[in-house]
């Protein structure tokens, strides 16, 4: 039913809200330079004292903020060293962190940790961005998560999280365009307890990743296949033209009658106007939305009852694209989607649960 076109570290606790210190090498903390919200003050390690300027909240957006601001990356800098400051919340990438249970704080954009610069635990030494490398001046004790691990957008998983999954991604594929789609099958992600929720928007995930390259392809990259998934036995044919059923989206919706079923659940006409899975971020969404939630393709379940009745993910791999991928014929792609899911787990703070493999 569909074409699987591509072959393709950390436990994380969600920001929610919560205030208090992060304290970390020599049991030092934290701390704005002098208490100065001022934009560009310097982010240091600094002897724990209660004080105003060493009190960070996670307000579940993502950021991490003391003094009314927000913990800054200088410059949008991404690279080894670049120093962190305090500085008006814009919503920037260099302001997004993600508080692992590992101990160590993420800044998905640079794919680095927040790191006590030289490894030195002397008053004042400034923090900075490294790779992470799980030493202890990159380890942190923060603010325990509340709220239940809960977002803004009510999905289970956070943007940051999101971006730390994807860091390569398409602009095509944005986090907004996946919440936005949500509404459209209210039982994905949240049906069963937490551990449950989470697995199913992992196992989701990462099927996406595998079939996309990791959100970086929008449509098949193999045009010569395009005029093949036109089946001109279906009553109403292939009204967009022979070659208008290609791959695209997040699942790679393809053929003319899955885009015919697609649409009329979704109440979008995608017979006649494929292309907006390519130009609509919310509608391309959808598609792997629909297929999850309703496909069983050439598998017995659809991928979303293969998590929620605890199935496993090798049958969410089963009915995508088992019958050119499971039981032998394809290990090398069942293991992408297997790392995938186990990454995404990790990402998320659960762990993958039984029956990986199909």
């Amino acid at each position: 039913m569909l074409t699987a076109l591509f072959t393709a570290f950390l436990n994380v606790t969600p920001a929610s809200a919560a205030d208090g210190q992060i304290s970390g090498l020599a049991g030092k903390c934290v701390d704005v330079a002098a208490a100065n919200n001022a934009n560009g003050t310097a982010v240091q390690l600094y002897d724990c004292n209660g004080t105003a300027a060493q009190i960070w909240s996670n307000p579940g957006d993502g950021t991490l903020r003391a003094l009314g601001k927000c913990l800054d990356v200088v410059d949008r800098g991404t690279g080894d060293g670049a120093a962190v400051q305090l500085w008006d919340c814009s919503g920037g990438s260099n302001q997004q962190w993600v508080v692992t249970a590992a101990r160590d704080i993420v800044n998905p954009a640079a794919d680095k940790c927040l790191d006590v610069r030289d490894n030195n635990s002397a008053n004042g030494t400034r923090l900075q961005i490294w790779t992470c490398s799980g030493t202890a001046n990159q380890k942190w004790n923060a603010p325990a998560s509340g709220g239940g691990g809960g977002t803004p957008s009510g999905f289970v998983v956070s943007e940051a999280q999101f971006n730390q999954m994807f860091p390569g991604r398409n602009s095509f594929y944005t986090y907004s365009g996946l919440t936005a789609a949500l509404s459209a099958y209210p039982g994905f992600a949240t049906t069963g307890g937490d551990t449950v929720k989470k697995q199913e928007a992992a196992a989701f995930l990462a099927n996406v990743n595998h079939e996309t390259g990791g959100l970086v392809y929008i449509v098949e990259q193999n045009t010569a296949n395009y005029p093949h998934y036109c089946d001109p036995g279906q009553p109403y044919g292939c009204p967009a033209g022979q070659a208008a059923y290609y791959g695209r989206g997040p699942i790679q919706l393809s053929w003319n009658f899955n885009y015919k079923a697609a649409g009329d659940a979704l109440g979008i006409d995608l017979l006649n106007n494929p292309w907006q899975v390519e130009n609509n971020a919310s509608v391309a969404w959808k598609t792997g939305l629909w297929y999850w939630n309703t496909q069983s393709g050439p598998g017995t379940m659809t991928p979303h009852n293969a998590m929620v009745n605890g199935a496993g993910f090798g049958q969410t791999i089963r009915s995508i694209n088992g019958s050119l991928e499971c039981d032998g014929r394809n290990p090398a792609q069942v293991q992408s989607r297997v790392d995938a899911y186990q990454r995404f787990a990790q990402i998320l703070g659960v762990t993958p649960g039984a029956n990986l493999y199909c």
